[in-house]
């Protein structure tokens, strides 16, 4: 069992960046994809970006250019990097770990875009 920890967020205004971890309690070099997803009161939970082990990643639409994700096998850690936040990415961002039979979910950061 891996628990994952997200930690990052926080009150940013509009146009600002912000970098978001996960951290792993154990080792993520075998779970086969790690992402990001968020959800809001309004809306289901939504996926942001995922990272294969072997370096695929996948992004909304509506974060592409702006997000990047990014995994340290080594340091057991995955990130998201977050540029020109909108007002539209106000939501808990939640770390995510999956592979066959795994599925692991962090307790959530809140991310507040807001001037």
């Amino acid at each position: 069992q891996v628990q994952l920890v997200e930690s990052g967020g926080g009150l940013v205004q509009p146009g600002r960046s912000l970098r978001l971890s996960c951290a792993a309690s154990g080792s993520i070099s075998s779970i086969y994809r790690m992402g990001w997803y968020r959800q809001t009161p309004r809306k289901q939970r939504e996926l942001v970006a995922t990272l294969t082990n072997g370096g695929i990643t996948n992004y909304a639409d509506s974060v592409k250019g702006r997000f990047t994700i990014s995994r340290d096998n080594a340091q057991n850690t995955v990130y998201l990097q977050i540029t020109d936040l909108k007002p539209e990415d106000t939501a808990i961002y939640y770390c995510n770990g999956w592979s066959p039979l795994r599925d692991y979910w962090g307790q959530g950061t809140q991310v507040t875009v807001s001037s």
